[in-house]
């Protein structure tokens, strides 16, 4: 039986990873603003009648997250849907989604579709976490996960890339820049030569399009939502084209919408800085378990030694058959992924991996645990090329970016003096500045929306201000605020009963709290 540890590591994947442009076509936005049977006249009305085939959910015998779906009772289903939402008779494409059907039928409320993030990361799993998380509440939810468009079990978009773009570092000077540009190109040029055809529309506006098929075919006037990190930016989406047709909504560390586009992290330095300065007051009063230095300052300077060393020379860690060699563009990107949570077994698992890089710096040789090497494969190889297409062409296709390389030039050196570690790799330049322009304008707030907000006020990822922002944006909100937390994710991920009991309280009863409350760490 596949535990729910299993099913985390498959959901920590989507909360891991971050010119002019046209309107919507006039059909397409026509549907959107109505609540009646528009949707028919847009040629529709065949997507959201179709009848779908529930299965199980196991592919095959190695398929363990199919086995923990199928273990807690899920039915999984392929939803057809069209590839151009302006052309709904041409192309389709096929999204997956998992259900765990409501238990409680008696006092059934309705269908709770979820996104953790990414973007373009995986969601069938999250329908069994999800449950888990919202006690007895959960029972009276059909609750849907849903890998989306181009992502895992749905119509696959793999630009066959050698490793996954992620989020590389300059590096300490213009030849590493310049490196970075070559290798940014390279991505675009490849994607657009092996899936030119369907990446216009790799876009969270046609997910969130997707979104109201499967309510359709559910058959639900209204569904409820719950995303995390970018899918709050899908649930701001799917609530601003879809007025009427949702009922509660749940957005846990959200993207203010003004500021979203494809550099996404740039701007979240400082929060980044402060996370690493309490992982490393941890790390210090756990130097005796991993050598890292007893003080900040020592943990710290482990960490720069450890960084240049990459830079002089790319550092060999594992032993056969896992064996990485990992380079200055590369350890800061690993440095960053593991501040998302101030958890304990989350930084165990940077000191960890740090005790491993310092003695690879020194010459020793080293032993990667099976974790370690799973995070390494797919960062750092092919492994993570379909997750890194995705993820790419969903940023590139929903907001342009800056195509002139001096202008990101410019920025890390403008950010380099404060920030040296963070600097170069979030204002990096990236494929988005190769890539065609966007075909529909970002998504902007113009409906107020009664939607509970979480947020921790020590977020890196998505910091704190942007769910500020967005309650501001949505009068009828509510903020639950996480405090001292440097968290990303707090809804059944980081263990708080306030916020848990916040979230179920308003998802059983769907009354928002009548203030904004702070939860304390």
């Amino acid at each position: 039986m596949t535990t729910p540890k299993a099913l985390r590591r498959v959901a920590a994947a989507g909360l891991a990873l971050t010119a002019c442009l046209a309107t919507a076509p006039a059909a397409t936005a026509a549907a959107e603003r109505d609540d009646g049977p528009a949707s028919a006249a847009a040629g529709l009305d065949r997507y959201h009648h179709q009848r779908l085939d529930w299965r199980s959910c196991v592919l095959g015998p190695d398929d363990e997250v199919g086995r923990g779906l199928e273990s807690a009772g899920a039915r999984c289903a392929d939803v057809t849907v069209p590839l151009d939402y302006s052309d709904p008779r041409g192309r389709t494409v096929t999204v997956a989604i998992s259900r765990l059907k409501a238990t409680d039928t008696r006092h059934r409320i309705g269908s709770l579709l979820l996104n953790f993030g990414g973007p373009g990361g995986p969601g069938l799993a999250n329908s069994v976490l999800v449950r888990g998380a919202m006690k007895e509440t959960g029972a009276r939810y059909d609750v849907i996960g849903m890998d989306p468009r181009f992502v895992g079990r749905s119509t696959p978009l793999d630009c066959g890339l050698p490793a996954a773009p992620g989020l590389p570092s300059a590096g300490p000077d213009r030849a590493g820049f310049d490196s970075q540009t070559a290798r940014a190109k390279s991505v675009a040029d490849k994607c657009r030569a092996t899936n030119g055809s369907v990446l216009p529309f790799v876009t969270t506006r046609n997910t969130a399009r997707d979104l109201d098929v499967v309510r359709a075919v559910l058959g639900e006037r209204r569904i409820s939502y719950l995303g995390y990190s970018y899918g709050t930016y899908l649930g701001t989406a799917y609530t601003q084209l879809f007025p009427g047709r949702y009922d509660r909504v749940v957005l846990d560390g959200a993207i203010d919408p003004r500021s979203y586009n494809p550099r996404l992290m740039r701007g979240t330095e400082n929060e980044h800085e402060r996370a690493l300065d309490s992982w490393a007051d941890w790390a210090a009063a756990h130097h005796a378990d991993y050598g890292l230095g007893d003080t900040r300052a020592q943990v710290r300077a482990t960490i720069d030694r450890v960084v240049a060393a990459a830079e002089r020379e790319p550092l060999t860690v594992g032993t056969a058959p896992d064996v990485f060699r990992l380079d200055g563009s590369q350890v800061p990107a690993l440095l960053f992924a593991g501040l998302a949570s101030d958890l304990d077994p989350a930084r165990a698992g940077l000191a960890e991996q740090l005790s491993v890089l310092a003695k690879a710096a020194d010459g020793q040789p080293t032993r990667v645990s099976p974790g370690f090497a799973a995070f390494l494969r797919e960062a750092f190889t092919s492994a993570g090329s379909a997750t890194g297409s995705v993820q790419t062409a969903i940023l590139c296709a929903d907001v342009a970016a800056p195509r002139d390389p001096e202008q990101y030039w410019r920025d890390i050196e403008r950010g380099r003096a404060a920030h040296p570690l963070f600097s170069p790799m979030t204002e990096n330049i990236t494929p988005c500045a190769f890539w065609d322009a966007p075909r529909e304008e970002p998504t902007q707030v113009r409906r107020d929306t009664a939607a509970l907000l979480v947020a921790a006020s020590g977020d890196p990822r998505t910091p704190y201000r942007g769910s500020v922002a967005l309650h501001g944006m949505l009068p009828s909100s509510r903020l639950v605020t996480l405090d001292g937390a440097f968290q990303h994710a707090g809804f059944g991920v980081y263990g708080n009963a306030c916020v848990d009991d916040s979230v179920n309280t308003y998802l059983a009863t769907g009354r928002l709290p009548g203030r904004d409350r702070t939860c304390a760490k």
